[in-house]
């Protein structure tokens, strides 16, 4: 699939107090690194009142991606599906559904999220949790005073349809099922897989996930449910379920017309730190065929990624402290604690040799060796802030294991590359052991992501071809995490000749 795209971000007047960007959430952007989105990384942001065009072209992906806001917690309420479908007379590689439906999970707070992220920014504490989860925007009948918006998706005995699920949510990996229905899954992150049936989802916020659907059940109504994966210990979360109705349209009624003592049926879902499932789930993933996963591997990186409790600094009253003990949260990747500028993009001082923004000395390795699913000291929890990258050469094959730490909590962090899709070699639990781990590497048809969901007290191992020039950032997406420091950048240098080095910046490229 090739498609040329040119996207005019525009913000009103009415987020006069706020600077945004907008995000193609997947899209490689060969070449375009202007039109990746991320604040500061790779524009300033939009002004109030101005304007932005993204130009971009889609190359070899199909699927389901979607945009975003990619500014402060912006993306809470400002996204949506971004759908590639396959070039003209090209057909999918399944039985053409009857009908899509995009499924958007998303997060709702009854307040300004802003409002919500400047607190926990002023008092160094956790944010306050949602109070709703939706599906494409309606929370549902579970909550008060929303019945009459619940979403309603049809369909009607014997066909099949592809529902095409995104998990918008700010900071909550998310479980989706329909009452007595079965899923196949065919596609994840704008790939296809190859396809296997599941009876639950589970996507990590960032993640996408094609579905078939078949009408082969009793006509009426069943509810499509969502509700949290949560994996961290003892850690506050919104535990509410959000609802969308499946309508058959021979049901003997309709949603509008239904007494209210009828209600749909309702599913079982996981509880809520059903690791097992989550691990069922994210090991059935295959490519639909081999595939050339990079091999003789130029960079063998090792990311510890979690997070950390800042002493409360000496010239702080105890209200801006109120992390555990007095102190204040924190996150890192090898102990480095991602610090955003504020003057200039990371790409714009790349591209332009501009010192000072950036240091290209983001460490390969962790600076100490330790347990890091054990018992932690309590000398490690504190990161060091930067803003740090780490330079890739053009063409160069690149490893990456991403390890889970119990520094406060261990947890599953769904892992973002931006600029790159990479394959997933292997996942387990534990500390990743290079001498044992290895063996378990699939080499011959692993998936093709771009968020994965590095598991909780465990580890992932990513692989891909730096052959992306521009600076591209890595995070969790967990807002909450990358606004406390879970990100890093690589630096990926230009090859040789036009093709392989990235586009002047436009024109009407943001000032900061």
């Amino acid at each position: 699939m090739e498609a040329s795209l040119i996207i005019k971000a525009i913000f009103p007047l009415a987020l006069w107090l706020l600077f945004a960007s907008a995000l193609m959430h997947g899209i490689r952007q060969f070449r375009t690194g202007w039109a990746d989105g991320p604040e500061f990384v790779t524009q300033c942001p939009i002004r109030p009142g101005g304007s932005y065009t993204y130009r971009f072209t889609i190359q070899g992906q199909e699927g389901t991606l979607w945009w975003h806001a990619h500014s402060s917690w912006l993306r809470a309420t400002v996204y949506g599906a971004l759908v590639i479908r396959p070039r003209e007379g090209d057909s999918y590689p399944f039985t053409k559904p009857k009908r899509e439906t995009p499924i958007l999970l998303g997060e709702w707070w009854d307040a300004n999220p802003i409002d919500v992220v400047r607190q926990a920014t002023r008092t160094g504490a956790a944010p306050n949790t949602s109070d709703a989860y939706t599906i494409n925007g309606q929370p549902g009948d579970l909550y008060n005073c929303s019945s009459k918006g619940t979403v309603v998706v049809p369909i009607d005995s014997g066909e099949t349809n592809l529902l095409r699920v995104i998990n918008a949510a700010l900071n909550q990996p998310l479980f989706f099922t329909i009452a007595n229905h079965k899923f196949t899954v065919v596609g994840a992150d704008a790939s296809y897989v190859k396809p296997f049936t599941t009876s639950v989802l589970m996507l990590g916020p960032g993640q996408t996930t094609d579905v078939l659907i078949t009408g082969d059940q009793p006509p009426a109504r069943y509810y499509l449910a969502a509700r949290a994966y949560q994996s961290a210990n003892n850690a506050p979360f919104d535990n509410t379920t959000t609802t969308a109705i499946l309508e058959y349209k021979s049901a003997p009624c309709a949603s509008k017309n239904c007494p209210t003592t009828t209600k749909p049926v309702m599913p079982r879902l996981p509880a809520f730190n059903d690791t097992a499932t989550v691990t069922a789930f994210s090991q059935s993933f295959r490519s639909p065929r081999r595939v050339e996963v990079p091999t003789d591997i130029d960079e063998n990186l090792f990311f510890t990624i979690g997070l950390g409790l800042n002493k409360c600094p000496k010239n702080f009253r105890a209200r801006r402290c109120q992390g555990p003990n007095g102190t204040r949260f924190t996150a890192s990747m090898n102990n480095v604690s991602f610090v955003l500028p504020n003057k200039i993009s990371i790409l714009q001082a790349y591209q332009q040799g501009i010192p000072g923004v950036i240091t290209p000395d983001f460490p390969a390795n962790p600076p100490v060796k330790f347990d890091y699913t054990g018992n932690v000291s309590r000398s490690l929890w504190q990161p060091v802030p930067g803003t740090k990258g780490y330079k890739l050469k053009y063409g160069s094959k690149v490893q990456v294991v991403l390890q889970d730490t119990s520094i406060v909590t261990p947890e599953n962090h769904p892992i973002h590359l931006h600029g790159y899709d990479f394959y997933i070699v292997a996942e387990g639990f534990g500390n990743f052991n290079p001498t044992t781990d290895t063996k378990k590497f699939n080499l011959v048809d692993p998936p093709l992501r771009n968020t994965v969901a590095v598991p909780v007290n465990g580890w992932a191992v990513i692989r891909f071809v730096a052959d992306n020039p521009g600076a591209w950032l890595m995070h969790c997406h967990l807002d909450v995490h990358i606004t406390w420091g879970l990100a890093m950048v690589f630096l990926v240098d230009n090859g040789v000749g036009e093709l392989q080095t990235i586009e002047p910046p436009p024109n009407d490229l943001p000032l900061c």
